[in-house]
């Protein structure tokens, strides 16, 4: 009925194997995603006052805290997909 129990074996394996690439790559992107995401939300919550210097040391400091954790999220979404 199924035919040869091992090719249907190995299309099952993959099948089983696409699935998984699959999934890594939805992971991935949504990693990507949040840390665009994070840090778009972030620099929009700054209340950037002074003058254009002073405002772009505001937006500065805020990159420095945010930039590494979204620079982390897109590392270990590439690692996912190795």
């Amino acid at each position: 009925m199924f035919g040869d129990p091992e090719e249907l074996q190995r299309r099952m394996a993959e099948f089983a194997e696409q699935l998984q690439g699959q999934q890594r790559i939805a992971w991935a992107d949504n990693a990507i995603k949040l840390a665009v995401d994070m840090t778009v939300a972030s620099i929009n919550r700054i209340n950037v006052q002074g003058t254009a210097e002073q405002q772009a040391q505001q937006i500065r400091s805020v990159m420095a805290v945010i930039f590494p954790e979204a620079v982390t999220l897109v590392r270990e979404a590439r690692e996912g997909l190795q």
